[in-house]
């Protein structure tokens, strides 16, 4: 009995040569929106201190904005929170699938196909 192929490590291995390929539009779209929501998430934590330092003033609060963003950004493209992995995943299947994609036709406003009438 070979104890490699029932180990998780194994199982991992088969799992990750099995993954499709992704898109890398829909990888930078997800990881921006998971940059965005954790900046909001950092924002709402910093808002509910109650107290104010010495020197806060609208220069340090710029400040501290930009690097929260940053630190969002930084965060998003670990992937250790997952949000982008799961829209990932959840809009993965829906990119790949034809049947599923946006039609540009429809969004420019030009004139859908005619519709084919089985009545003579």
């Amino acid at each position: 009995m070979d104890i490699g192929t029932t180990t998780g490590i194994a199982l991992n291995a088969t799992a990750q040569q099995a993954a499709p390929a992704r898109d890398p539009a829909l990888v930078k779209a997800a990881q921006a929106f998971e940059s965005i929501f954790l900046r909001q998430m950092i924002g709402a934590m910093r808002a509910s201190s109650i107290s104010e330092g010495i020197f806060d003033n609208q220069a340090t609060e710029q400040f501290r904005d930009m690097a929260d963003a940053k630190t969002a950004e930084n965060m998003a493209q670990t992937g250790k929170f997952g949000i982008a992995e799961l829209l990932i995943r959840q809009f993965g299947a829906r990119v790949s699938d034809p049947a599923l994609t946006a039609r540009p036709e429809i969004a420019l406003g030009a004139p859908a196909p005619a519709a084919q009438d089985s009545a003579p």
